[in-house]
């Protein structure tokens, strides 16, 4: 199987204060007083793994295991402190609620606005966008400032452009927690075509059941190293016996 991601012996390390810092302002003042005093974080250490074309892989781990970090170095957003992080394909990212919109735009606006970012033209987006608001159900709210809008809606709405373009690559992170149940069925659905059309999907999800249903293949990540991978069931029956 042709691989669409691969991350080979991938570190990623942190320099963080050790004060508490309120203000860029005071943060200038101590950088150059010198009295700032730092210390580094290993959020990932030395991991490997592949993602093959059209492979759908939950990444698993307790708060602070490097789930996120990991996400962020396959969509490009962080570049790998040490180790190689390889894409083939274009990446639809939705990692972070609400990250890649201005608030101050409608969410009409936002639709072009995240268009334009994964490199879709105008009109392009003008055409997918009766479908977009018919899978966000936000029909009365396009011409909305999304300022005004509650997570959920923000979920609606990122997940319907991300996925209303048919990337080669879908990275999820938590977003298919927010929102009420019945959108959360239909974003699996979702999901579910886009896999039997060949869209490689990654997935980070505290939700085990959710993991068991849409995906392949499991990472367990435990303190930023990789602690187990493998077939769905047998590693999310592991980290279930960890959690009791």
């Amino acid at each position: 199987m042709e691989n669409a991601v691969e991350i080979k012996n991938v570190s990623m390390k942190f320099r963080m204060t050790t004060q508490k810092v309120d203000s860029i302002k005071e943060f200038a003042i101590r950088k150059m007083k010198k009295q700032l005093h730092y210390v580094d974080f290993m959020a990932l250490d030395n991991i490997s793994f592949n993602v093959g074309k059209g492979e759908v892989v939950g990444i698993i781990g307790l708060n602070g295991s490097g789930k996120s970090t990991t996400l962020k170095l396959i969509s490009g957003i962080l570049k790998p402190t040490e180790g190689t992080v390889k894409v083939n394909g274009n990446i639809s990212p939705l990692i972070e609620l609400g990250a890649g919109f201005d608030y101050e735009l409608t969410a009409r606006e936002n639709v072009f606005l995240n268009g334009s970012v994964l490199g879709f033209s105008h009109a392009e987006m003008e055409n997918k966008m009766d479908e977009i608001i018919e899978f966000s159900e936000l029909g009365d709210f396009m011409d909305t400032a999304i300022k005004n809008f509650s997570s959920g809606m923000l979920a609606r709405l990122g997940f319907s452009i991300a996925t209303n373009v048919r990337p080669e690559i879908l990275i999820v992170d938590e977003i298919l927690g927010v929102g009420d149940f019945l959108f959360q069925q239909k974003c699996e659905k979702r999901i579910n075509d886009m896999m039997s059309g060949g869209t490689t999907v990654i997935i980070v999800s505290h939700s085990i059941d959710q993991i068991k249903r849409l995906c392949d293949r499991v990472v367990w990540l435990d303190k930023g190293k990789v602690k187990l991978i493998g077939e769905t069931q047998i590693v999310c029956n592991e980290y279930s016996e960890i959690k009791k």
